[in-house]
């Protein structure tokens, strides 16, 4: 089967006589492996448009489930988010997250527009670069049907609007009663997937799930709230979607 499809580059793996193994994220077909002959060294158009960070135009040709690529092009190289290495390792977490996220062949149009919408993001935003990172990934939890419950308390079921603290495990928000009463109190203690919070951390994460990523240009958040939500989103994405730790998570202590 031949067939033409956008897509962004994840991941590139060089295997035997000078062939590579692309990782690309298709807004027709989901995250897909394709072989390729194509030479990287040279100056081709197809051989620019196969490094990742790159948006591009991909001739595939596809024999029973395997993939090659004839023939590439670039759309837009987002080569300028190496400018700033902060910038850069955001960027490269986000793309691994994503990687892990995707099973194969599975059709992800909306998750692959919301990428495109935050490298573009991304490639305009100087400084403070958490915002868009943190809304991307609850964004594509919400996506996935993963995210976590923020209204009601994961024990008793009942809304409130004042969290004692966020249950990774249990997937979202434990109210204050519950966290106090005898019978919850010595498991979430033991708990090392639990996070104290309040009803301020609470709105800023529904903030980063609801706002369309365009309003997050300019948004900073205190460097404590970041750190916060960086971890519990880490915990939380590796517990429920079975991703196992990031090599990227490593630049963030995490």
């Amino acid at each position: 089967m031949y067939t033409v499809t956008e897509g962004i580059v994840l991941n590139q793996i060089k295997i035997l006589n000078g062939r590579r193994m692309i990782r690309l994220f298709s807004g027709k077909y989901g995250k897909i492996s394709a072989g390729t002959s194509i030479r990287e060294s040279g100056k081709s158009k197809s051989a620019l448009a196969l490094k990742p960070f790159v948006r591009g135009r991909y001739e595939l040709n596809k024999t029973h489930n395997t993939y090659h690529i004839n023939k590439a092009e670039v759309i837009h190289s987002y080569y300028g988010l190496a400018g700033n290495m902060e910038r850069y390792i955001n960027c490269s977490y986000v793309l691994e997250l994503t990687d892990r996220l995707l099973p194969e062949d599975a059709p992800a149009e909306a998750l692959f527009l919301l990428l495109t919408e935050f490298l573009d993001l991304m490639e305009q935003r100087q400084k403070k670069f958490e915002p868009p990172v943190l809304a991307y990934i609850f964004k594509a939890l919400k996506m996935w049907g993963a995210a976590p419950e923020l209204e009601k308390c994961v024990i008793c079921g009942k809304c409130t609007d004042a969290p004692a603290c966020f249950d990774v495990a249990g997937g979202g928000i434990v109210c204050a009663e519950c966290s106090k009463s005898d019978g919850n109190i010595e498991k979430l203690r033991n708990d090392k997937l639990l996070y104290s919070i309040n009803f301020g951390i609470v709105n800023v994460v529904k903030y980063l799930t609801e706002q369309p990523l365009r309003d997050f240009g300019k948004l900073a958040l205190d460097e404590g709230v970041s750190e916060l939500l960086r971890r519990m989103v880490s915990d939380y994405a590796a517990y429920h979607l079975d991703i196992g730790k990031l090599r990227t998570e490593e630049f963030f202590g995490l």
